[in-house]
């Protein structure tokens, strides 16, 4: 990838979105795009969608990406000055201590950090027990609740994880947070960019949408589907990497490094077969490496997007991502890259015949 597109990688994976807070990213992403969308089209939900015409209105070829990540929301102020709060996605107690974090106040960002009673004061038995997030807060270094205040801060506020983007590896590996789905949103806005920059033709309309609120159920896909009312759709998400200690084979299968993948099946949705196959061809006649993967305990915005209307043949692409829904993630740019290449291909061939197919019996 070229140093236009690690920028804008590292510009939205660092900028500040937790779900029902995604307008700057979205901003970003709108400003970035727009000299390569022939239509910018915004829902009153806050999903941001580049339109790139082929030479055909239909089929319509829904691509998302949602931009929000998971954080929390102050739910009180303590009179001492420390902050609770509400988690906006899923969260594992256990990645939350010692943590540091952004909290958006009336007066601008202010950094904190998640901690709870000290160990050093805790019972044997307690020091047994996992620290659940009822029992932590968030300390910003304020003495009183005035003083909280008078920085700011107030209960509704969102907060984010603090952590910088870095490429390491000797430039193999990203590292840090909201892979999970800036990365998918990444993908649709470099494959949207190629195709304009190279001239690459195509037989239909491409919709690539950034959702919103997909940590809380769905919702910007929900919206943008309704709007856009595709034939087809391609969903860009990241995958749980099997590749670490502790993960039995069978209950991760996909590898960092190894391709992208298609999600075979998840607890949101069955991909059309048809469909399913079809990727699966295209990656094998591009000789794009294809992971094949299930993931039994999630969901994406597919699981909207294939029951809007009368229905619309969908499939999930994943890059594989270690260590989602903490502060730091891993991922591959190898795997990247390819999920921009098969997606490229796969919009080059999406043809009217060829989605009608998808639900012909």
């Amino acid at each position: 990838m070229d140093n236009q597109a690690l920028d804008i990688m590292k510009r939205m994976m660092e900028a500040f979105g937790p779900s029902g807070f995604e307008r700057e990213v979205n901003a970003l992403a709108k400003e970035y795009m727009e000299p390569y969308s022939d239509e910018v089209v915004v829902d009153k939900l806050g999903t941001v969608t580049f339109v790139s015409k082929g030479s055909s209105e239909r089929p319509r070829v829904l691509i998302t990406g949602h931009t929000d990540e998971v954080g929390f929301i102050v739910s009180s102020v303590t009179k001492e000055g420390f902050l609770t709060f509400n988690q906006l996605g899923g969260w594992w107690d256990q990645v939350l201590l010692g943590q540091r974090v952004v909290i958006r106040g009336n007066k601008g960002d202010i950094h904190g950090v998640i901690a709870a009673k000290p160990p050093h004061i805790l019972s044997q038995e307690e020091r047994k027990k996992v620290v659940e997030k009822k029992n932590m807060y968030i300390d910003i270094g304020a003495t009183s609740k005035e003083e909280a205040e008078e920085a700011g801060l107030r209960v509704g506020d969102p907060v984010v994880p603090w952590s910088p983007f870095r490429i390491i590896q000797g430039g193999k590996v990203a590292m840090g947070k909201a892979f999970d789905d800036r990365i998918g949103a990444f993908v649709l806005m470099e494959a949207i960019r190629r195709i304009k920059e190279q001239g690459i033709k195509h037989p239909n309309t491409v919709y690539g949408a950034a959702t919103v609120q997909e940590e809380v159920g769905l919702r910007g896909a929900q919206t943008i589907a309704h709007v856009v009312k595709p034939d087809v759709a391609l969903v860009l998400e990241v995958d749980i990497a099997g590749d670490v200690p502790g993960i039995k084979p069978h209950e991760a299968l996909t590898k960092m490094g190894q391709g992208p993948a298609l999600l075979t099946y998840d607890r949101s949705m069955i991909p059309n077969q048809p469909l399913k196959e079809f990727i699966l061809e295209v990656a094998k006649q591009a000789q794009i490496p294809l992971q094949l993967s299930q993931m039994s305990g999630g969901g994406t915005d597919a699981g909207r997007i294939h029951m809007n209307r009368a229905g619309c043949p969908s499939v999930v692409i994943t890059v594989p991502t270690r260590h989602i829904h903490s502060h730091v993630g891993l991922l591959s740019l190898k795997d990247t890259k390819n999920a921009v290449r098969l997606v490229i291909e796969l919009i080059k061939r999406l043809d009217a015949k060829t989605v009608d197919g998808f639900t012909a019996l």
